[in-house]
C-alpha cells in the first residue's frame, strides 16, 4: 500500500497583500494547525517546484516555513516554526533568487553568507541551525516572508517595481485568457 498524496493548494501570488503582513507567534494551541497543514505545504512546495515555503504563501498568518534543498535528490525538509536569525556574518554572497509567489521572476539578492537560526521543531524542540551557501540564502529568503518582506523588496525601487508590474499584467491577462 502507498502513502496518500497530500493535497496541494495555492499560492499566493504577489502583489496580494497577505504576503506584506507580518506573522503571528506559534503557540501550543496552534501545532494540530500546524499537523494538518504541514503535508500539504509539503507536497505544494515539491510540486511547484521550490525549495522553500513559507506559511504566508499559502494563506496562513502563523510564523513557520519549510525548506528542502533535496541534496543529491533525496528529499531532508526542515520545518522551521518561530524561527529567528540569531547570527549573521559580516561576509556576504550574491545569488539569484526566485520565489514561489512572484512564478518566473528571478534577481541578485545579497544576503549575508552565514547565519545561526533558531527555531522549534514540528515536536516543540527547540533548534538551532548553522547554514552558509544556498541553505542560509533560502533561510533568510523564507524568514523573510514571515516577516512580511519579499525577495524584491531587497532590489532597486526600479527593478522591483518592473517586476511587479509584470506580475499584474500577466495576472490580469491570465484572468482574461
Amino acid at each position: 500500500m502507498t502513502a496518500p498524496k497530500s493535497v496541494t493548494l495555492p499560492i499566493i501570488l504577489a502583489p496580494d497583500a497577505r504576503l506584506k503582513a507580518k506573522t503571528r507567534r506559534v503557540t501550543e494551541r496552534d501545532r494540530a494547525t500546524i499537523a494538518a497543514l504541514l503535508p500539504q505545504m509539503m507536497a505544494t512546495m515539491y510540486a511547484a517546484p521550490g525549495i522553500g515555503l513559507a506559511a504566508p504563501q499559502v494563506g496562513s498568518d502563523l510564523r513557520f516555513a519549510v525548506i528542502d534543498l533535496m541534496a543529491d535528490g533525496k528529499p531532508e525538509p526542515i520545518t522551521l516554526i518561530n524561527p529567528k536569525i540569531e547570527r549573521m556574518s559580516r561576509e556576504e554572497a550574491t545569488r539569484e533568487e526566485g520565489c514561489l509567489s512572484l512564478p518566473g521572476h528571478y534577481a541578485e539578492v545579497t544576503r549575508p553568507e552565514k547565519i545561526t537560526v533558531s527555531y522549534e521543531d514540528i515536536d516543540g524542540k527547540p533548534r538551532t541551525l548553522d547554514a552558509d551557501g544556498l541553505l542560509a540564502t533560502c533561510l533568510q529568503h523564507e524568514i523573510d516572508h514571515l516577516d512580511g518582506v519579499l525577495f524584491v523588496d531587497h532590489l532597486s525601487a526600479l527593478k522591483r517595481n518592473m517586476i511587479l508590474r509584470k506580475m499584474v499584467k500577466e495576472q490580469r491577462l491570465k484572468r482574461a485568457g
